[in-house]
Parts: C-alpha cells; structure tokens; sequence
C-alpha cells in the first residue's frame, strides 16, 4: 500500500512555489523524493525558498515570468536543459484582483487572465515534449493546474477577473486532459480558505468567520493540499484526469452554515 502514494525519483516543476499553495505542494513533494524544481517570478524568494526545501530533500530554483509565452518558454528550455523527462507539472503561478465594478478596468482583465489562464497553457504546451517523454498508458505524466472554489461558487468579493480566470481553468483542465490522454493526465485542485499571501487580508479580516461557516470548521492545512497533490501524482492517482477536485472543508460543495 506504501507504493500507492510513492514519488521516488520523480521530476516535478512547481511553479509559483515560493509561497502560498505552490510552497505547500513543492514541501511535499520535496519530502517525499521527489527532484522538485520551483520557479516564481521573484528570484530572491524563490531562492529563499528552494535554500530553505533543500535542507530537506532535492530542490532548486528557475525564477520566470510565467505571464508571458516567452517567458514559459524560457522555463520549459531551462528544466529541458537539466532534465530528460518532467513526471509532475502544477500550474500553480498566479494573481488576483479586487476592485468595486465601476473600477474594474481591463488592467484587472489582463493581467490575471495573462498568468491565470494563458500561463496554464502556454506552459503545458511547452513543456509538452518533457511531459511525453515521461509519460505512457500504464504510467502517465501528470499536469496539475490549480483552480480554485471561486471558479466553482459565486465569491462575496469583487474579484471578477479572478473568479472568470479559475472557471476558465477548470474548462482548460477538461479540455486538456481529453487532448493529452493517454499518456498525461490533466486534473485541477480547486483551494477553498489556505493561509497565503493571496489570502491574507481577507483572512485576517473575517478568517475565523470563514472557519466558522465551513462544515469542516477550519481553514486548510499545508498538508491538505500536499496530500491532494501526491495523491493525483503518485500511482494512486493515475486513474484520474479532467477532474476538479474542491480541498476547501466542503464550503463550495456541501456550502456554509
């Protein structure tokens, strides 16, 4: 049963994983063999952060700007420099926007849906060949994007651009997977409440509200969403693509008390 969830020896990018979800994912990966490459679009906290995850187990950092198709490019010529295959890719690179709607202008658009949704995929795409290589009908790579409950529920903050950009990701994930099947699976986390950056404010202001209200009575756990991920990366996982799967109490599924 061990070797259900075993990564030993697999090849993973993270990116965004200097912080927040992609920090939780990279730690568990990290920790459980994995060679976790994370990259961000700072470079001293992603340095910081692959010291820090290096203590132990095997990371390194590739700061990029995933923002750009360029700059994806870049990073997939880079892990394709170091690496022969990539097992794990997440899609976890991303940005948020809140605003009240008549102060909504298209700066709020582009720049989420520019690392939200096109990052995603120009990403994949170009680390398709790595992904391949990996991957086969028996034992298939895996894309992991993350989403979020705001894609799946109406949110009470005006972040429109945001919650536009996870639906769009939850589609992409879907279509994704029906295009790269067999070979690579393709499946998306969907967050409810983590302690992150993204999430401070909010949580500080109403977090033990939010805690109250969900059926679980808690905010999420770094190993809520280490565990998820090793789950659909590991053998465990290997029956599941072009699914979103909600790690959030039950807030977005069950709902709020």
């Amino acid at each position: 049963m061990a070797d259900l969830f075993a990564l030993d020896g697999k090849v993973a990018l993270v990116t965004g994983g200097s912080r927040g979800i992609g920090a939780m994912i990279a730690r568990g990966f990290v920790e459980a063999g994995v060679r976790t490459y994370i990259s961000s679009r700072k470079a001293a906290p992603c340095d910081a952060m692959a010291a820090e995850l290096s203590e132990i187990g095997w990371c390194q950092s590739l700061p990029a700007d995933l923002s750009t198709e360029g700059g994806c490019r870049e990073l997939a010529a880079a892990i394709s420099e170091r690496e022969d295959t990539l097992d794990i890719l997440v899609n976890n690179a991303g940005a948020t926007w809140g605003a009240p709607i008549a102060e909504f202008d298209d700066a709020a658009w582009e720049k989420v849906l520019s690392i939200n949704v096109k990052g995603v995929f120009h990403m994949t795409k170009a680390l398709l060949p790595l992904l391949e290589a990996a991957g086969s009908p028996e034992e298939p790579a895996r894309v992991i994007n993350i989403g979020s409950i705001d894609g799946i529920h109406v949110p009470i903050l005006e972040t429109y651009s945001y919650s536009a950009s996870k639906a769009a990701v939850h589609q992409l994930t879907r279509h994704l997977a029906r295009r790269l099947a067999p070979s690579i699976t393709v499946n998306a986390i969907a967050p409810g409440p983590f302690e992150s950056k993204m999430m401070a404010a909010t949580l500080d202001a109403v977090g033990e509200q939010i805690a109250a209200s969900a059926p679980l009575k808690r905010i999420g756990r770094p190993d809520d969403m280490a565990g998820t991920a090793i789950f659909l990366a590991s053998r465990a996982g290997s029956y599941v693509t072009g699914s979103i799967i909600a790690v959030d109490g039950g807030i977005a599924t069950v709902g709020t008390n």
